[in-house]
């Protein structure tokens, strides 16, 4: 499988695992403030494609991600969704979907040897936008997704932002998510 047909993406390709390095910065209903959670994960990204899409050919990372507090058995943020590559457009698309009901695109333009990338996504857009059901509509308003991702050989580290219009809090609340995850396989 040639690599370089998932340009930027061609590295994440594998297992990624971290242990408690990451930390989850959220507003927590049950104790009405914002709270901070250490947590670890799990991250695969298998490759596929291409996608013929028209005059369009992408090329895909299949991926799922499962975090934990400490202690618990469940993971308490899961994830499913696709990492696509347009090498013609150079534009790097992730969509995934939460057990919240909630669906988003986020993208940008990267270069193909791209190491380092940041993907945005509004609420509102038709292209890269935040899709939630009536209740989180309701009472947590997503209205802006930012996600900065850096890997090298054995690491993979993102930095994420979701603005939040809480009814439940004074203020817009900015959730963010970082991790650094450790290779521990690569599939092709």
């Amino acid at each position: 499988m040639a690599n370089e047909l998932w340009g930027p993406l061609a590295g994440l390709i594998g297992t990624w695992e971290s242990d408690w390095g990451g930390l989850d910065v959220a507003f927590h209903n049950d104790q009405g403030k914002i709270h901070e959670t250490p947590y670890r994960e799990r991250t695969t990204f298998k490759p596929f494609g291409p996608v013929d899409n028209g005059e369009q050919y992408l090329y895909g990372l299949d991926y799922r991600t499962a975090a934990w507090r400490e202690g618990e058995e469940n993971p308490f943020h899961t994830e499913v969704g696709y990492w696509m590559w347009d090498a013609k457009n150079k534009q790097v698309t992730r969509c995934f979907v939460i057990p919240r009901a909630q669906a988003l695109i986020a993208g940008a333009t990267v270069e193909p040897d791209a190491t380092s990338f940041r993907l945005e996504a509004r609420i509102g857009s038709n292209t890269y936008g935040i899709l939630s059901n009536q209740h989180i509509d309701e009472v947590a308003h997503s209205t802006r997704f930012d996600v900065t991702v850096s890997y090298t050989d054995d690491s993979f580290t993102y930095d994420e932002t979701t603005e939040i219009e809480h009814k439940k809090y004074p203020s817009v609340v900015m959730h963010t998510d970082r991790n650094t995850l450790k290779l521990v396989s690569r599939e092709e």
